[in-house]
C-alpha cells in the first residue's frame, strides 16, 4: 500500500472516530486500563504510538521521555499542541513502520504502547515486528483492541443478527478495520512476531453496540455508578469485556 493511501486512510479515520459518540466513554475505560499498567510499571522512557485526539501525557507525568508516533496530521497537531511546553515529549507524524526506518526513534524504551491500533492497520504483522526491533531485554508492550467475543457481539449471534462472531460491525465498516481479535487470535500474532505473553484479559463489558449504549448514557439510565460497575464486570466474565490486552516482552528476551 502506497504512503498516500495510506495517509488517506489516516484522514478518514480521524474524522470517523470523532463522529463516534460513545468512543468517547468507550476511551475513557481504556486510558483507566493504561494508567494502572504506567502505576504498576513506573516506566521512564514510553513511546506512544497512534495517541489519538489524547496522549497518555495528558494523564500520566511520570516518565522521564516519551515518544509519540502518529500518522494522523489532525491528531499529530493536537499531540504538539498539548504538548508545547513539555520539553520531555517529542511527537513524530509517521506511521511506525516507517519512523523505524529513517531512524527518528532512539529506543531504548521501557514501555511500547499499541493501544487501540492493531485491528486497523493494514499489516498488523508489520506494526508488530517494527515495535519488536525497539525492544530491548527489559521492554513491556502493551496491546489492546476490541474483542470478538464481548458481551455485545454474543448476544448479537444469539439474537441471528450476525452468523459469526468475526462479522464486521457497521461501526467497524465506517472506521474500516480490517479485522477483529479474539484473545487466542491476539496470543498467535504475538508469537508469530516473535514475543511471550506476560500477562493478558479483557476490560469494561459492553452488552450493547457503541450507538445503543450512547443513547443509555445520553438518557441517564446509563450513569457513573452502572458504568463503574460494568468495567468491574470483567472479573466475572474475564473473556468477555469489551476490548482485550496483552502484555509482551521479546521472547527471545525474556526469561
Amino acid at each position: 500500500m502506497s504512503l498516500t493511501l495510506k495517509q488517506q486512510e489516516i484522514e478518514a479515520y480521524q474524522s470517523a472516530y470523532s463522529a463516534s459518540n460513545f468512543e468517547v466513554i468507550q476511551a475513557q475505560y481504556r486510558k483507566r486500563l493504561l494508567l494502572e499498567l504506567l502505576e504498576t510499571h513506573q516506566p521512564k522512557r514510553i513511546l506512544e504510538v497512534g495517541c489519538g485526539w489524547d496522549t497518555i501525557a495528558n494523564s500520566w507525568q511520570g516518565f522521564e521521555h516519551l515518544c509519540i508516533v502518529e500518522p494522523g496530521s489532525a491528531f499529530a497537531e493536537k499531540a504538539r499542541q498539548d504538548m508545547a511546553k513539555n520539553s520531555k515529549v517529542n511527537v513524530v507524524q509517521h506511521f511506525l513502520e516507517d519512523a523505524t526506518a529513517t531512524e527518528q526513534l532512539q529506543g531504548d524504551y521501557d514501555l511500547i504502547l499499541l493501544s487501540s491500533l492493531l485491528h486497523e492497520v493494514p499489516d498488523a504483522e508489520a506494526l508488530m515486528l517494527s515495535a519488536k526491533a525497539l525492544c530491548s531485554a527489559h521492554t513491556l508492550v502493551h496491546v489492546n483492541v476490541p474483542n470478538a467475543k464481548s458481551m455485545h457481539r454474543l448476544l448479537a449471534l444469539e439474537m441471528g443478527l450476525i452468523d459469526t462472531l468475526y462479522a464486521p460491525s457497521e461501526l467497524q465498516k465506517t472506521f474500516k478495520q480490517p479485522r477483529i481479535f479474539d484473545l487466542q487470535s491476539l496470543k498467535t500474532l504475538a508469537d508469530l512476531t516473535g514475543f511471550a505473553v506476560v500477562s493478558e484479559g479483557s476490560f469494561f463489558m459492553k452488552p450493547f453496540t457503541h450507538a445503543q449504549m450512547h443513547t443509555l448514557a445520553q438518557s441517564g439510565f446509563a450513569n457513573q455508578a452502572m458504568l463503574d460497575g460494568l468495567w468491574a464486570l470483567t472479573k466475572h466474565f474475564p473473556e468477555n469485556g469489551s476490548e482485550i490486552y496483552i502484555n509482551l516482552q521479546r521472547k527471545e528476551l525474556s526469561s
